[in-house]
């Protein structure tokens, strides 16, 4: 890794004149004899995406790819008189480019997986694991580390846990102790330690439960870090950072918090933190009026943070200026922010900010070529378009063939068991439905041959397929649950905005084998992460299973995945108490599968849910702009376009 720090202030020294002096970052020129500013900048989220590129779309993409924040990384370095480089996790899975390594070329001992070759090439001085690390097993994620040049730290996933966590042993180094050389505003050089220790999310113990299992332990982060960070310092660490691949969330803790990073900024000794998990920005608007975060500072409980969004969308910044006293080093002031790769216009085009880094590209240009002959290999047709642009409004195409492949798979896989007779019902969820990933951002398959690239396009997650057993009364609440979607809508009233943007669409459930209605005058009966709202509440009504109103006491078979099954979205029925079965295969296999069985697959929606019908009444909905496409062929429903929504969106009005 060689002392950065150092170096890169020599460089300066050497070739900068009064004038070019004041290109460097404000704090670097207003840093004193005992001072020095350190800038830290931070990626999070990156889920393989290295070229500016949508392998789901087959086409150039210019808000995604580290090879164009690696152009900004260029510029900060320039402007600083120290930096450090650190990235917050989830890099190993998340595009065709990672399931083509992992489920096609594999990872022998020796090879380079091509994220890290990409983190190499930036220079990364750390990361941290992110939960999707685990996606493919604990021994590909090893082979895959191997190739870091820089340390990757996870405090809280531990192999054999010890009587407290500094007695714990890790499965990889739980922190690291940078000893680096900052230079400060007399151009005098001095030792300083940083100190970085990073953490993930407890729940993966639930979503790779199949990996996980018997394998390792997942701590709560704040009480890790309460452990660790006192051993830091009598280490010697002058700074700590932590690398919170959590998100920001409530300030008060509870013991396994998935989104712990406000009261982990509260935990003493921590100087600054990384943030990531929740694919936004911060500072940033989503997250006004939240306890102990102050936007306009850029802290959490008074400490510099920052969030820089997803598939290296942004570049996070955090700026120190250090004051040294003796031999300690205090931070004495702080700024955060994020700066974009690319913005939105207001005729709802994209335009760069930077271009590619080409060092970047180049070192995995054979791997990107590889992913493309990999995702354009033709499996099947389809005499159906497959696109979810009203996969949130009215039963959908895209969703549909997910639901028939899974019951398909179970249907076999139920044979021969105790189960074996039970009615069998499918969940599935429309993952590419517009909401944060913009308003290109639909499942669209035209007619004719469905490749691997579609297939990943339905179902983007690497998630394998359960089978849980359930209750009439918990197929309902299931759906209930789902229902929290949309918000709740006065009859006789116009416009009124239909879906909840606090509700994801991984976790809007539609379950094939029954038929339902959705009743939007009353109170959703869950909240948008699963919590009790409305005990007496009644979204869900005219469910029939065969024609006839559902049995409350009647078993039933639901085919799902590992994550609803194991907890995911908090859903009654799906708590993890409930699988009867879980497959080795992914949810994308068994769509290929079936897809190859076929040979021709018509995947056309069979409208077995609706909206309950509201005289008078109407609600607007925004969807991405090619959805106007296929308005014809929505049967059953009153829609309209109704102009142009927010963010490049376009909006449509249907009359309940």
């Amino acid at each position: 890794m060689g002392n950065r720090f150092k170096l890169s202030r020599r460089s300066f020294l050497a070739g900068t004149t009064a004038a070019s002096f004041i290109s460097l970052h404000p704090y670097s020129v207003r840093a004193a004899e005992n001072q020095a500013h350190l800038r830290i900048m931070e990626t999070t989220d990156l889920h393989v995406h290295v070229h500016p590129y949508d392998y789901y779309a087959d086409k150039e993409r210019d808000t995604v790819g580290l090879a164009r924040t690696a152009s900004i990384i260029k510029e900060i370095r320039a402007e600083a008189t120290n930096a450090l480089l650190i990235d917050n996790g989830d890099f190993l899975q998340g595009n065709p480019m990672g399931d083509y390594i992992a489920y096609e070329r594999g990872m022998k001992e020796g090879d380079l997986h091509p994220v890290i070759k990409a983190m190499n090439t930036v220079g990364f001085d750390a990361s941290t694991l992110g939960n999707h690390e685990f996606n493919y097993g604990l021994d590909f994620l090893m082979k895959s580390l191997a190739g870091a040049a820089f340390p990757v730290l996870s405090a809280n996933v531990v192999k054999e846990a010890g009587a407290d966590p500094t007695k714990d042993t890790t499965l990889i180094e739980p922190y690291t102790i940078l000893e680096r050389e900052v230079t400060d505003g007399a151009g005098n050089t001095h030792p300083i330690k940083v100190g970085l220790i990073g953490f993930v999310p407890p729940q993966i113990m639930n979503w790779d439960r199949q990996h996980l299992e018997g394998n390792v332990q997942a701590r709560d982060i704040v009480a890790t870090a309460e452990a660790y960070v006192p051993q830091m310092k009598e280490q010697g660490a002058d700074i700590i950072i932590a690398l919170s691949h959590s998100g920001i969330g409530s300030a008060d803790y509870t013991d396994g918090m998935e989104n712990a990073s406000v009261p982990l900024a509260a935990v003493d000794g921590i100087d600054a933190i990384l943030t990531g998990h929740s694919h936004l920005d911060f500072p940033g608007p989503k997250y006004e009026g939240f306890a102990a975060v102050d936007l306009e500072k850029g802290t959490i409980h008074g400490k510099p943070a920052v969030m820089a969004g997803f598939w290296g969308s942004h570049l996070g910044l955090i700026d120190l200026m250090l004051e040294r006293s003796g031999n300690e080093w205090r931070v004495v002031s702080h700024t955060s922010e994020v700066r974009p790769i690319s913005k939105r216009n207001e005729d709802r085009s994209i335009t760069a900010l930077v271009e590619s880094d080409q060092a970047v590209l180049d070192s995995v240009a054979e791997d990107h070529a590889a992913t493309l002959d990999y995702i354009r290999r033709a499996v099947g047709k389809t005499d159906a378009p497959l696109h979810s642009y009203f996969a949130l409004v009215a039963d959908d195409p895209s969703v549909q063939i997910v639901s028939i492949a899974q019951l398909w798979y179970i249907e076999q896989m139920m044979a021969g068991t105790e189960n074996e007779g039970l009615p069998i019902l499918s969940a599935a969820a429309p993952f590419k439905a517009g909401g944060r990933g913009g308003p290109e951002y639909y499942t669209d398959v035209p007619v004719g041959d469905v490749a691997i690239k579609n297939v990943a396009d339905l179902y983007l997650y690497p998630n394998t397929v359960r089978a849980v057993k359930v209750t009439g009364a918990q197929v309902k609440d299931w759906l209930e649950r789902s229902a929290g979607m949309f918000n709740q809508i006065t009859p006789g009233g116009s416009d009124q905005v239909l879906l909840n943007p606090e509700f994801p669409s991984y976790n809007f459930d539609v379950i094939d084998g029954v038929s339902y209605q959705i009743d939007l005058s009353q109170p959703s009966k869950f909240g948008p992460k699963g919590e009790p709202l409305n005990a007496d509440a009644n979204r869900i009504v005219n469910l029939t299973y065969n024609g006839a109103p559902l049995d409350m006491e009647q078993e039933f078979i639901i085919a799902t995945n590992n994550y609803r099954a194991s907890g995911g979205g908090s859903f009654p029925g799906a708590m993890g108490d409930t699988i009867v079965f879980e497959g080795p295969d992914t949810n994308r296999d068994v769509i290929v599968r079936y897809i190859v069985e076929q040979g021709t697959v018509s995947p056309r929606a069979d409208s077995n849910w609706s909206f309950a019908p509201m005289e008078g009444t109407d609600v607007l909905f925004d969807t991405g702009p090619k959805a106007k496409d296929y308005l014809n062929d929505l049967s059953g429903m009153k829609i309209e376009e109704a102009g142009s929504g927010p963010e490049g969106f376009a909006r449509f009005r249907i009359a309940l």
